[in-house]
């Protein structure tokens, strides 16, 4: 039976525009990079994503190579859709990307053509639709033409398997110049999606202007610093987390002078009422050029948790010069090589 979802869904979430595009997005969105894999229960990332929808949560990101394996998140969350959402898919954005490595042989990463367009088809295939309603370059390709994987990004659109298309962790001088070979070509550019956190402010140098000039859109990935800027690790690295497991956050980075900052910064949160996750997504929310922040799950309750940011109260003057002081570079940013090159 398909999932009844709450009425009063839409009465609970802030939508943002998306630069100057006509499309809303969640102020929250729930990414698949990690927990939709084959290594957890299908039934656990099926109720994350009927409760998320049930909060307002329209918008779900993808990649091709989330999983594990590569490829079994699209599928997983295909199943979703065919299970619970199928009636909603007008209500819903769906996105994915292509960039990184996923299949073997020299056509199944970077920014070719071949590669993206090919790795889209696989996508809606796994998916179980007929389009995806934003189509990333999921990161910046220094050894192809950026005409090459524009002109892709433009194809994905004029086929009618993509909406809209973005980009993922590219400079601001290449964002520059993706938007101004796309809107040559009649397809806006609609997002970007970097990394950003209060451990990780890259963005705010350059990038953010860039956007707010160009009418792109930002949805800022790891807004939580890949847990480090939860409760998880206030004391210590626990056995079975992710820095245990090697997933994208290494116990080099848990040293003490990061895990000082990041028990200043959940003191500040204790005083305003809110756990560390939560000052950590409305302290990315506090600048309206991000449309929204993406935020992973591994339940149900985790994820109300993390929605329930959206309830806090702004952020004063005060509480943003003390966060300031803790607010430092962590060395988290594991994409740097993508938005420094060119």
């Amino acid at each position: 039976m398909a999932h009844l979802p709450d009425a009063s869904r839409y009465d609970r979430m802030t939508y943002r525009r998306c630069g100057r595009s006509g499309l809303k997005l969640p102020a929250v969105s729930l990414g698949l990079w990690h927990n939709f894999g084959d290594d957890r229960p299908y039934a656990t990332g099926r109720a994350i994503v009927r409760r998320a929808f049930d909060l307002g949560v329209t918008h779900f990101d993808l990649a091709n190579n989330y999983g594990p394996p590569y490829g079994s998140a699209e599928v997983n969350f295909g199943r979703v859709l065919a299970d619970d959402l199928r009636h909603h898919r007008d209500e819903l954005v769906i996105s994915t990307k292509a960039g990184y490595d996923m299949w073997p042989g020299p056509y199944g990463e970077w920014g070719s053509r071949k590669y993206l367009l090919s790795s889209l088809d696989q996508s809606l295939s796994r998916l179980g639709l007929d389009y995806v309603d934003i189509f990333y370059s999921h990161r910046f390709d220094p050894d192809t033409p950026l005409e090459e994987t524009v002109g892709a990004l433009v194809s994905a659109v004029q086929q009618g398997k993509a909406l809209y298309v973005g980009i993922s962790s590219y400079s601001a001088t290449k964002t520059r110049e993706a938007a101004e070979l796309l809107r040559t070509a009649g397809v806006p550019l609609l997002i970007h999606q970097p990394s950003y956190s209060m451990l990780n402010r890259w963005i705010e140098a350059e990038l953010l202007d860039a956007l707010d000039e160009l009418g792109v859109g930002c949805i800022a990935f790891s807004p939580l610093a890949q847990g480090m800027l939860t409760d998880k690790y206030l004391d210590g690295v626990p056995a079975g987390s992710r820095a245990t497991q090697g997933k994208s956050l290494s116990e080099d980075l848990l040293g003490e002078a990061n895990l000082a900052h990041v028990r200043a910064l959940n003191e500040i949160a204790a005083s305003r009422g809110q756990s560390l996750a939560q000052l950590a997504l409305t302290w990315v929310l506090r600048d309206e050029r991000v449309t929204s922040a993406l935020i992973g799950a591994s339940s149900v309750e985790q994820l109300e948790a993390n929605v329930a940011a959206l309830d806090g109260p702004p952020l004063t003057d005060d509480e943003l010069e003390r966060i300031d002081v803790h607010a430092v570079d962590s060395g988290i940013d594991l994409w740097a090589e993508s938005s420094n090159a060119g």
